[in-house]
């Protein structure tokens, strides 16, 4: 990243220093046109690899499935669903109708299906959806003694230890019974919990009818019960149009309080990534991107090696750090995720009659967008915006260091401006008059600074900033020819900075009293 400049201080001769500070900006200007053009490798890395595709896909989907209320009752949809019977609804209504599209608005037969089915006519349904409940035990809770007559059984909120792994129902198929995990999906964190793999699970037919059956004979042997915690609803389309896979999740959480929460996941995701020629050209920054972390990571540990300890004790070394530290775990990221990709893919596409699992695929995929969005907010706000500001004020010291011109006196030459517009409105005596009364002494200045309308706090504000400005001045403008040259320490940076930032401050002060002054004149 872009170094930070360093401070001259003397020098044995006007033109040597006038050819160190030569070389000092040539170098900064090429340390910052090469992090310009990493900024903009990483800029194209960050949103080449997203398009307005992805909104549209999502939208639609969220749309069919979450919007379409059940025939009859317009306010029943997924977002409404409150009870079992809602849930039911759902699921032998919107549900089914948004998964099964066999035929054109016509009621003519769509064309070449292949046993899939062309959600709007254009999303390849991939596999089979699936349906996964995880339930809790009887007495995970307890009941106090005076309502036992009442109730007995008590179901607690899910929780890993409290979940149920037996079978139940009728204990004859899948739903029935309780499967293990054989994915490597990350657990669900849902509003009433953090849900592991596995559960209850059944797969839909490729037949509409098969599958309403499957809803009515599940609803009709009480598939829900009182331990039910947690039901998901997932399942993957394809669209080739804009070659994107569209992974989809719905999920109804079951409280202990009773009623049902739902909420929802959908993740368009660009799982092919290298087809057309801009993919090869997104590819070719990928290299690149790790191309500069090489360059970048060679010279921070130079620069370790040179400052040893000394290299911790500025925090723009450690926030440097801490951008390489991220770089390297996108990159990683990246790189399990195109290995998954490889590996996984094509197992998923030849299991037409299974469901695939794309969801994770699609969190890697979020988990890479996540670490990329963070890595680059860090990239244009620490060591653009921080850099330039050190190497601005790293010049300005340098010009100071060199000699001290009157030209440069900002305060000095504020404030005489200041009293020349009094002056000139007769509302301030000559400067011979301002000598004597300043020849009185401090209590003196101090009296008539009162009677022009100045409060104490602004009086010891003025003498304050005097002090700083003599401590500064002492250190800063030193004429003692000096052959060293020495890096910018955080503390000199902090002083020179605040200064800065109080002239700032008195100048806004003296804009105020100076317009005040006109207004007063205007008046007359």
């Amino acid at each position: 990243m872009a170094e930070a400049s360093r401070w001259h201080r003397g020098g044995a001769s006007k033109h040597k220093l006038h050819y160190r500070k030569e070389v000092e900006i040539t170098t900064t200007l090429q340390e910052l046109l090469l992090y310009f053009i990493f900024l903009i490798n990483l800029c194209i890395l960050t949103f080449g690899m997203v398009n307005p595709h992805m909104y549209y896909l999502n939208k639609v989907m969220s749309s069919l499935f979450l919007d379409t209320s059940v025939p009859g009752e317009e306010r029943t949809n997924f977002k409404s669903i409150r009870s079992v019977t809602d849930f039911w609804k759902f699921m032998e209504g919107p549900l089914l109708e948004g998964l099964y599209w066999d035929s054109w608005y016509n009621n003519q037969q769509l064309y070449n299906l292949k046993n899939s089915s062309r959600i709007y006519y254009e999303n390849i349904l991939l596999g089979v959806p699936r349906v996964r409940q995880l339930k809790v035990r009887n007495n995970t809770c307890k009941v106090y003694s005076s309502f036992q007559s009442l109730m007995s059984e008590c179901y607690g909120k899910y929780t890993s230890a409290n979940e149920d792994l037996s079978n139940f129902g009728l204990q004859i198929n899948t739903e029935w019974r309780y499967s293990t995990s054989n994915t490597n999906s990350p657990w669900h964190w849902g509003f009433l919990g953090v849900y592991r793999n596995g559960g209850y699970i059944f797969t839909l037919s490729k037949s509409k009818s098969e599958t309403k059956n499957k809803f009515i004979d599940l609803r009709l042997n009480s598939w829900i019960t009182r331990g039910t915690r947690v039901i998901f609803i997932d399942f993957s389309l394809y669209n080739a149009n804009v070659n994107l896979f569209c992974i989809i999740r719905l999920v109804a959480e079951f409280p202990a309080t009773g009623g049902i929460l739902t909420s929802w996941q959908f993740y368009s995701v660009k799982l092919l990534r290298y087809v057309s020629y801009y993919d090869y050209f997104i590819a070719s920054c990928e290299i690149t991107f790790c191309i500069f972390l090489f360059v970048f990571t060679t010279q921070e540990v130079k620069k370790i090696k040179e400052f040893k300890s000394a290299y911790f004790k500025s925090i723009w070394n450690w926030l440097e750090l801490l951008l390489l530290l991220l770089c390297f775990v996108a990159v990683s990221f990246n790189t399990y995720y195109n290995v998954q990709i490889f590996l996984l893919l094509g197992q998923l596409l030849k299991s037409t009659e299974k469901y695939s699992d794309f969801y994770f695929l699609a969190c890697w995929h979020i988990y890479y967008n996540n670490m990329i969005a963070i890595t680059i907010f860090f990239a244009w706000i620490k060591n653009m915006f921080l850099a330039i500001i050190n190497d601005t004020y790293s010049e300005v010291k340098a010009d100071y260091s060199i000699g001290r011109r009157p030209d440069f006196e900002l305060g000095k030459m504020i404030k005489q401006s200041y009293k020349n517009v009094l002056e000139k409105f007769r509302l301030k005596k000559a400067q011979k008059d301002e000598d004597k009364k300043t020849s009185k002494g401090s209590g003196d200045l101090a009296e008539q600074a009162g009677r022009e309308g100045f409060d104490e706090n602004e009086i010891q504000k003025a003498e304050q900033m005097k002090k700083w400005k003599e401590r500064l001045e002492k250190k800063y403008y030193s004429m003692e020819i000096q052959d060293d040259y020495q890096p910018v320490t955080q503390e000199e940076f902090r002083e020179l900075f605040l200064y800065a930032v109080e002239l700032e401050k008195e100048l806004h002060y003296i804009n105020l009293k100076l317009n005040q002054v006109v207004r007063k004149v205007s008046a007359l």
